[in-house]
């Protein structure tokens, strides 16, 4: 099991690498060529810049079990077809079960955007939801290591 993190716009890094050193696990960051990310524990893999490249670069290198980190529905979609766990960076565990409502609802957002309605955007990030994501993080590992 090792962490995969879809890094470029990624706000928790600094809690995957400290539960990853609690639990002892390897995180790998994805990156483009736009960022430069160094924390002195995890594998940078940096990609060219390209629509989806570090989206794919991420999936090509998961194996089953690992973790996923990203807020790209499409990204967790794939790596729930993997086997693999995924959760966004505010503690919501994706899964087989809410995958297809939460592409329904990015669809839809997407059609009203294109004809000029407008959608609100995220709000600004809590210290709740890094306590939230933490937990969920710990929950997936503890529950992995238990089977």
């Amino acid at each position: 099991m090792k962490l995969l993190v879809d890094a470029d716009a990624c706000p928790v890094k600094e809690q995957i690498v400290k539960i990853a050193k609690e639990f002892q696990l390897e995180v790998v960051m994805f990156i483009d060529t736009s960022h430069i990310y160094h924390d002195g524990y995890s594998k940078v893999i940096t990609i060219d810049k390209g629509r989806d490249q570090v989206d794919f670069a991420l999936i090509n290198y998961l194996n089953e079990n690992d973790i996923v980190i990203s807020q790209d529905y499409g990204v967790a979609c794939m790596a729930l077809s993997k086997h693999a766990f995924v959760l966004n960076q505010n503690g919501l565990i994706y899964t087989n079960e809410n995958i297809d409502g939460l592409l329904q609802t990015r669809y839809v957002n997407q059609k009203m955007r294109n004809a000029g309605l407008r959608t609100k955007g995220p709000k600004k990030r809590s210290h709740e939801q890094d306590i939230k994501f933490e937990k969920s993080l710990v929950t997936i590992i503890n529950n992995f290591k238990l089977q």
